[in-house]
């Protein structure tokens, strides 16, 4: 699930190493490219790459500290990390003026709004996509057929990355259909969604209360061939808030009663209702049906939850939720209970 920039930039690398092999007879090139493996482990500068590569490889390694590391850092590890990453991505737009995913990452940080960084990857989402297009277009005639799949397939990342980020920061902003418009322009493009593009669809139809396009949407992902299931928590809470918002409230709790059945920690997850950091290179990867995975539905979720207020401050969908689950999973509410103790003591105690 979701973009893994490390599996990428050793793929990157892979295909390099592999096509620095022609000239070799074909024993010759399987016992070098066994090496590879420990080459990119232990010693990376002696493996054919280019610029290109190498600010991919700064991206990988900002994304980790940034995506995966901020979310749960110090106050002051936090700091350094924000400094790293930004330094990071400088170096690598140094490298490639054209790694738009650096581009695109610290276009996130300076703009001062979600409206605005989201006008920026519009205005220049032409541009990226010609590019990659012709890089894809430069790839060499006599290459195998699953390399030039894959060749092609690395080249336009960047673009569906891009298009991914603009229907994400779409839904944020409020603009369902627009979301929708840059979501299904992925989908055409992958239309197995390894952007998983479509999550962020199933909410921009939740906030339209359309059913019957997210009927289209979960249909058309059969057609596809796309290897999981409609199951998932995005596509389950979605059909969730159209059914509350539409006061089919058994329909709503056996939506309810779904996400329970298949996730193990959903129940304390949606009582708490955290909100993560959205993943700034790309949506965060997790384990299907894992308690990450859960976690982070439920957070972009935020746009459907927060909706209205209850008299509790949350929002009124957020509220029903809360409460439903805790009268399901008493146990989880007393856990979440007892994990907010320790933690309102653990804040005394730093504030001493």
């Amino acid at each position: 699930m979701a973009f893994d920039p490390q599996r990428e930039d050793y793929q990157r690398l892979g295909l390099r190493f592999a096509q620095s092999l022609h000239s070799l007879d074909s024993a010759s090139a399987t016992r070098t490219f066994a090496t590879f493996g420990r080459r990119f482990a232990q010693d990376r500068d002696s493996l054919p790459q280019t610029d290109s590569d190498r600010a991919f490889h700064l991206v990988a390694l900002a994304t980790k500290g940034i995506d995966y590391e901020l979310p749960f850092a110090t106050e002051k590890r936090a700091e350094q990390i924000i400094e790293d990453g930004h330094r990071i991505l400088d170096e690598a737009i140094a490298l490639d003026p054209h790694c738009y995913d650096a581009i695109r990452m610290k276009a996130a940080a300076s703009n001062p709004s979600f409206d605005t960084f989201l006008g920026f990857l519009n205005d220049r989402e032409d541009e990226v996509r010609s590019h990659c297009e012709q890089l894809r277009s430069q790839a060499p005639s006599d290459e195998p057929s699953e390399r030039a799949h894959l060749l092609a397939d690395l080249s336009m990342r960047p673009y569906a990355r891009w298009v991914a980020a603009q229907a994400e920061q779409a839904l944020i902003c409020g603009r369902n259909k627009e979301s929708l418009r840059h979501a299904y322009k992925l989908l055409e493009l992958d239309p197995h969604d390894r952007a998983d593009v479509r999550f962020t669809a199933a909410y921009a139809h939740a906030k339209l209360e359309d059913e019957s396009g997210l009927d289209e949407l979960v249909s058309s992902g059969r057609k596809a061939g796309r290897l999981r299931p409609s199951d998932d928590a995005w596509t389950t809470f979605a059909y969730l808030s159209i059914h509350f918002k539409k006061n089919d409230l058994n329909a709503a709790c056996d939506a309810l009663e779904g996400l329970l059945a298949r996730y193990p920690h959903a129940a304390e997850a949606m009582i708490r209702q955290n909100e993560l950091p959205d993943g700034v290179f790309s949506r965060l990867a997790a384990i299907p049906y894992s308690e990450d995975e859960i976690i982070l539905a439920m957070s972009e979720g935020a746009v459907l939850l927060q909706e209205g207020i209850a008299p509790t401050g949350r929002g009124v969908l957020s509220t029903w939720l809360a409460h439903q689950t805790a009268q399901r999973r008493p146990q989880a509410m007393l856990a979440v209970i007892a994990q907010q103790s320790l933690q309102d003591d653990s804040d005394q105690g730093d504030a001493l």
